[in-house]
């Protein structure tokens, strides 16, 4: 599979400009390999279907920037704005999440003409006022948006094909090949104060409102994985019962793994004596040196404790990854590369983590909570991360699915404990 790269020649001569065609492009690029009813599927309640990512992302655009700034803004079709609203309740009315696979109309080819009437209407705007820096810093949050969802369209379309017994590929290239295991180091970092948050000097102008105020906190001295655990390590935890033993487990992470009947993780099987796992290349052999990935926090959390380790804090990783020298936010396995699917490391570590960016969201013990003095943004906007700040757990690094330059030193995603569908994974702490 070829993906149309960010880095294709754009046609307009604004920076801004450029990056919004370059996003736009690779969204669609990513969509191409599917059918018009692949992209119709939802397959549960948090996933969605790809039409929809490809609606509700030009739904922002034409929200939050054209129905502001465009002068005599009329919007493509009024019903849009109710349909491929997401949770913004500052808006308005929003169709149900679990429903949204039910909506057949507008057809995807319908959709593909509201971006192109959108994104038309977008330049133009922009060629009109290059200057506006409302206008640019409300554009620069939709292309960030746009990436996330274009993280979220691979997760999202890997889950629903996960169901169709065909196990027919999204992308034709197994990249898996024979490596060299390399043994897991553990590397030392002193404690002290450390500044926590968003730095614009290192990690670039734009942040979400989430990673800010930058903040001192204090850290005891601890040590961090050269690597995430693989596939090969999570298999030796099934092994010694891992599943069935309740000790290993914090007790809603027990209720869970009874109630679910868990014994592997998301998209594992086993069959003849060896396990397979449903990837978007299709149905493969899983690889003991991968990273492991589809777990949930409660599987990571009771893997670390079997280990004799633990999950280490955001503050911790964030202060590895900005210590790093070899390892950089914009080089790694990410979904420009094709891939998909975590890669196994194949060089020693050379004194210092590998693997911090791309392959594997890397769960944290920390809850996702407002840092001191976290204040959200006004208006509908502001609701894009503060009022998730409950009941979530963060993760750090990116994955496999997610497009390169978008992650950062103080990024912070987060799911719910139970999540699997994303690509994450774990590393130890100690």
């Amino acid at each position: 599979m070829t993906l149309a790269r960010p880095e294709s020649p754009p046609r307009c001569s604004s920076p801004l400009s450029q990056r919004y065609e370059q996003i736009r492009r690779f969204t669609l690029a990513l969509a191409e390999p599917l059918t018009d009813e692949d992209c119709q599927v939802q397959s549960m309640p948090d996933a969605s279907p790809t039409k929809w990512h490809l609606a509700h992302v030009t739904w922002f655009f034409e929200t939050f920037i054209l129905e502001r700034f465009e002068p005599g803004f009329r919007a493509f079709e009024p019903m849009f704005r109710v349909l491929f609203n997401s949770y913004y309740q500052g808006v308005g009315e929003r169709h149900p999440r679990p429903q949204r696979g039910l909506i057949t109309s507008p057809t995807l080819a319908q959709v593909k003409r509201y971006r192109a009437d959108v994104d038309a209407r977008m330049l133009s705007l922009l060629a009109a006022r290059p200057d506006d820096a409302q206008l640019n810093e409300l554009l620069t949050l939709g292309l960030h948006h746009e990436q996330q969802h274009q993280e979220l369209l691979l997760t999202d379309i890997k889950h629903a094909l996960s169901f169709n017994p065909l196990h027919g590929p999204y992308a034709k290239r197994w990249p898996i090949g024979a490596v060299s295991p390399q043994p897991p180091q553990w590397h030392g970092f002193d404690g002290g104060m450390f500044q926590l948050g968003h730095e614009s000097s290192r990690d670039g102008d734009f942040c979400f409102d989430n990673e800010t105020p930058r903040h001192g906190t204090y850290l005891a001295p601890f040590e961090l994985a050269s690597r995430p655990v693989s596939n090969g390590e999570f298999m030796a935890f099934m092994d010694d019962d891992g599943y069935r033993r309740p000790e290993l487990w914090l007790s809603m992470g027990w209720d869970w793994v009874q109630a679910e009947q868990r014994d592997a993780p998301l998209y594992w099987r086993q069959e003849e004596n060896r396990w397979l796992t449903h990837t978007l290349q299709g149905q493969v052999e899983i690889d003991p040196h991968t990273p492991a990935c589809h777990l949930s926090f409660f599987e990571a959390e009771a893997y670390a404790r079997w280990a004799g380790a633990r999950l280490p804090t955001e503050a911790e990783w964030e202060l590895a990854a900005r210590r790093l020298i070899k390892s950089s936010p914009t080089h790694g396995n990410f979904a420009e590369r094709g891939a998909f699917h975590p890669l196994p490391a194949s060089v020693p570590d050379g004194g210092e983590p590998l693997q911090m960016y791309g392959d594997v969201w890397e769960w944290t013990q920390s809850n996702y909570n407002p840092y001191p003095g976290y204040r959200p943004l006004p208006g509908a906007v502001g609701e894009y991360n503060g009022k998730f700040m409950c009941n979530q757990f963060v993760l750090r690094g990116g994955s496999c699915a997610t497009p390169a330059g978008h992650v950062r030193a103080s990024y912070r995603n987060f799911f719910p404990p139970d999540a699997q569908w994303q690509f994450t994974g774990l590393r130890l702490a100690r």
